[in-house]
């Protein structure tokens, strides 16, 4: 099944951290495509350093809490603390689609509950899927656009 993965970081060496993770992704998965790095403000938490911030599409036959845990899995073996809620980190692993998958349970929300909020991966999935749909919302191309910061 496809899935859409979102990665940040913005501690120590973010664009090191974001490419470690794709070899990693690639390494448990089968990498579809990889979007640029983005460079992007912090979105709500305390005052942080900026993000790098890219996106993965994925192919894979893990049940989606497995995927889940595997992307937990790469997250805490790059040592990621889970501290904070949006306070800077070395690795943030999301998944935001997986084929069409609805979830809302303690462990996984699919799809991702504020991806439509977020230019951070909205433009970087558009850069490598120009046709992707965010359900419920519709076309990323025209949920990107009517966000604030792209008018």
């Amino acid at each position: 099944m496809r899935a859409v993965v979102a990665l940040g970081a913005n501690l120590e060496s973010p664009e090191e951290a974001v490419e470690l993770a794709i070899t990693l992704l690639e390494q448990s998965s089968t990498l579809i495509a990889r979007s640029s790095l983005y460079a992007t403000k912090p979105v709500g938490g305390p005052p942080q350093p900026d993000y790098v911030n890219a996106v993965c599409l994925l192919e894979s036959d893990l049940p989606a809490h497995d995927l889940l845990g595997l992307l937990n899995g790469i997250e805490k073996s790059m040592g990621r603390v889970r501290s904070e809620r949006w306070g800077p980190r070395i690795i943030d692993l999301d998944l935001i689609t997986y084929g069409g998958v609805v979830s809302d349970d303690d462990e996984l929300t699919l799809p991702h509950p504020r991806a439509h909020q977020r230019g951070f991966v909205l433009q970087p999935w558009l850069e490598i899927d120009p046709e992707a749909e965010l359900p419920p919302y519709g076309r990323v191309s025209d949920i990107l656009a009517e966000l604030p910061s792209s008018k």
